[in-house]
């Protein structure tokens, strides 16, 4: 059997580097090149010592045409701004693509779905394994206790996270709100300061912690009368999600056109 050729989008990055490593050690896969962005340090590096590795041959391009070209599929953790344009490039070009990354605006996101009908993408909040077991379980528990059970998200990432809250924790948060039938725009409270009244019934509160270097901690609490059910997710290591990724990669290859999620690659 052929190995996949994938690309990583975003070589330069910790999460880029971590997948370098797990593509170069899974059986099946190979490298097929990196992207950094206009001006990184990294551009000309090879890969492989810029994860750590040994020499392997490629220099880290910031030409997403030839990367994407070069490969079967690409997998894509960089910034919302720059994610529009490579799922863009990945289209033109017939490539699947994975997307970890989050927080996209409005644009981005038609940009990304505008994408999808020409090329399969997986486009996933959090690629590991336990986080998607925790959103069906969430929109288990949502569905059964109901909107009398109060629900708040508190999650806690490594100083140097740019948004709040967090991709997954708002992904959760949607896993809640469609189990109950509500638009998660209307329920969302992202945010408490001040003299704020009383809780909204029905609404799902987030907390955003930042500190140190947590890789990712997730909880939902469901507060009911007397009682609370407390759901909690605690990533230790990186390495789960560029598992995940690179599963994700494999499997998406040979796949229609369209949006899809890490339910789909896992089977969930």
């Amino acid at each position: 059997m052929a190995e996949t050729r994938i690309a990583v989008i975003g070589c330069a990055g910790r999460m880029g580097r971590m997948l370098v490593r797990e593509i170069v050690g899974t059986d099946g896969c190979a490298l097929a090149g990196g992207l950094a962005k206009p001006g990184s340090a990294a551009l000309g590096q090879d890969l492989g010592e810029l994860a750590g590795l040994r020499r392997l041959g490629l220099a880290a391009s910031d030409d997403a045409n030839q990367v994407l070209r070069d490969s079967d599929v690409g997998i894509e953790f960089t910034t919302a701004g720059a994610t529009a344009e490579h799922a863009q490039v990945a289209a033109r070009h017939g490539k699947p693509l994975v997307i970890g990354t989050t927080a996209l605006e409005e644009r981005e996101e038609r940009a990304v779905r505008d994408a999808a009908t020409r090329v399969p993408i997986v486009w996933a909040a959090n690629t590991s394994l336990g986080i998607n077991l925790l959103l069906g379980l969430v929109a288990q528990v949502a569905k059964r206790l109901g909107p009398e059970w109060d629900v708040e998200i508190v999650e806690m990432h490594h100083r140097a996270k740019v948004d709040a809250p967090s991709g997954t924790a708002l992904a959760l948060g949607r896993a809640a709100a469609d189990a109950r039938g509500v638009l998660f725009e209307e329920v969302a409270q992202r945010g408490r300061d001040g003299i704020t009244g009383p809780r909204r019934p029905g609404a799902i509160g987030f907390a955003a912690l930042r500190g140190g270097d947590a890789v990712g901690d997730h909880s939902v609490i469901f507060a009911g009368m007397g009682e609370r059910l407390e759901l909690t997710h605690r990533a230790t290591n990186r390495a789960i999600y560029s598992t995940g990724a690179v599963r994700a990669a494999q499997w998406l290859v040979g796949r229609p056109p369209g949006l899809y999620g890490m339910n789909d690659v896992l089977g969930l």
